[in-house]
């Protein structure tokens, strides 16, 4: 058996071996860099691994670390935890609730509007469909909801805020595409790449975040027109509707003027995505502080959370990086980019098999887990075959948006039992997400067909 062949059958062993580590239970880092390393000493034992390539490790951390695109992940995380605790999602969730309580299905509605809102103001998930889960859900049973209705409209609107800009997920995804697009075009030959931003990866994901609130939408008018009794009106009492003009003012206009500040500032080429987050953090304290929220303790707890998540995602980008280092040396991206270009369909087939692992792999894995083992391997190839990278990165984006939704790991589904009623059982929650995991296929399948509502946007502002 030839070197190069025991090379490719360790490389594949150790990505299926990673996923049986993640099951067990094992720590995600520890569980890249750890099967990683073992890996890695068999194939040193066998001849095909050289441990003198763990040195190239040490330029990249330095570079993840000096990187001024990533500093915006820890600001964005601070801006949304801040606003979580400033109360902005509970008043926009009443707000709203009344505003739309007189139509059918009006609930629903105003629980994917204010999804949108927190996404593009917050962008964090968990916190997201906490807070509408302690709100509205009581609220949405009180009124007679189809308890599958209501808990599949929270978890669904909660994930919003995984492609909906700013997402974490497009800052690492920018950070990596950039790299990747820099170092195939070189190898075609260009020498002056077009660079990927964080940028023109916001503008790309502006619209799919928009065309999946409408497909949300349409779904929850369907239900209210073909089974009104899943989602009955709330008619506001009369003395609360005289100051509703009001309250919708005061609890729309401080978030939609952070959102302007912050994505305005980064689509219109004012301020780069760090910078615009900077803003958005100072923008998250004022708003706080103007809801009288803001305490030395909640200071605090913004803070300690905030390098809670930064550390985990980042050293589980830093134990991908052990895994993608000995992976590649051992073959596998070779073997990965005959598997792919040998794909029925060229460009496109490949990147339906890609899409399509993505998927299965949510069902398993968190999507940090995922853009960190599968972009690195998958990426060059499919760029080498053409795929537009703004394309695919946005792609991936709501593909694996989906993965917070889809059973038995689906942590929208873990963050909405833990507050839901007791009432409330799993097996509700789980065929409660069912038709919108269907509606992000139909989502997907919509950029598939119309590349354009990717694109366009970024074509016009940064071409």
């Amino acid at each position: 058996m030839s070197q190069i062949l025991i090379g490719e059958i360790l490389a594949c062993l150790m990505f299926v071996g990673v996923i049986g580590v993640l099951l067990i239970g094992f720590p995600v880092a520890f569980s890249l860099a750890g099967t990683a390393l073992i890996f890695g000493l068999v194939g040193w034992l066998l001849g095909v691994y050289d441990p003198s390539n763990y040195g190239s490790l040490i330029g990249r951390y330095i570079g993840l670390m000096s990187s001024e695109t990533l500093v915006a992940v820890p600001l964005f995380v601070f801006m949304g935890v801040m606003l979580e605790r400033s109360g902005i999602a509970e008043r926009l969730l009443l707000t709203m609730g009344k505003l739309f309580g007189n139509l059918r299905g009006g609930l629903g509605i105003s629980v994917i509007l204010v999804g949108a809102m927190l996404a593009a103001s917050t962008g964090v998930v968990g916190a997201t469909v906490v807070t509408m889960g302690l709100i509205s859900l009581p609220a949405m049973l009180r009124a007679g909801y189809d308890p599958k209705l209501a808990t599949g409209v929270i978890c669904a609107s909660g994930t919003l805020g995984q492609i909906i800009p700013p997402s974490t997920v497009l800052i690492f995804m920018g950070d990596m595409l950039s790299g990747i697009n820099a170092q195939v075009q070189m190898e075609k030959g260009n020498f002056a790449p077009e660079p990927v931003s964080v940028g023109a990866l916001f503008a790309g994901a502006l619209l799919p975040g928009i065309l999946l609130v409408g497909l949300y939408l349409v779904w929850v008018i369907f239900k209210a027109i073909t089974d009104p009794k899943s989602a009955p009106a709330t008619p506001v009492p009369a003395p609360e509707k005289k100051d509703l003009g009001r309250e919708v003012m005061v609890a729309l206009v401080p978030p939609l003027l952070l959102i302007v500040a912050v994505l305005g500032s980064i689509l219109g080429g004012i301020a780069t995505p760090t910078e615009a987050a900077s803003v958005g953090s100072v923008g998250a304290i004022v708003l706080a502080i103007a809801n009288r929220k803001f305490t030395v303790s909640i200071l605090r707890q913004a803070v300690v959370s905030t390098a809670t998540i930064t550390s985990m995602v980042f050293i589980i980008l830093f134990g991908a990086a052990v895994f993608s280092v000995v992976f590649r040396m051992m073959g596998g991206d070779n073997l990965v980019h005959a598997f792919l270009s040998n794909m029925p369909g060229g460009a496109l087939g490949a990147t339906i098999i890609v899409m399509a692992i993505m998927f299965l792999l949510g069902f398993i894995l968190d999507t940090f887990e995922i853009i960190f083992i599968v972009i690195p391997i998958t990426a060059p190839v499919l760029l080498t075959l053409g795929v537009d990278p703004i394309w695919l990165g946005v792609m991936v984006g709501v593909n694996l948006q989906t993965s917070f939704l889809t059973p038995p790991f689906g942590f929208a589904l873990f963050y909405l039992r833990g507050v839901a009623p007791s009432g409330v059982r799993t097996g509700m929650i789980y065929r409660g997400v069912v038709p919108f995991v269907a509606l992000q296929i139909v989502g997907l399948a919509l950029l598939f067909i119309f590349p354009q509502l990717v694109t366009w946007l970024p074509g016009v502002l940064y071409k």
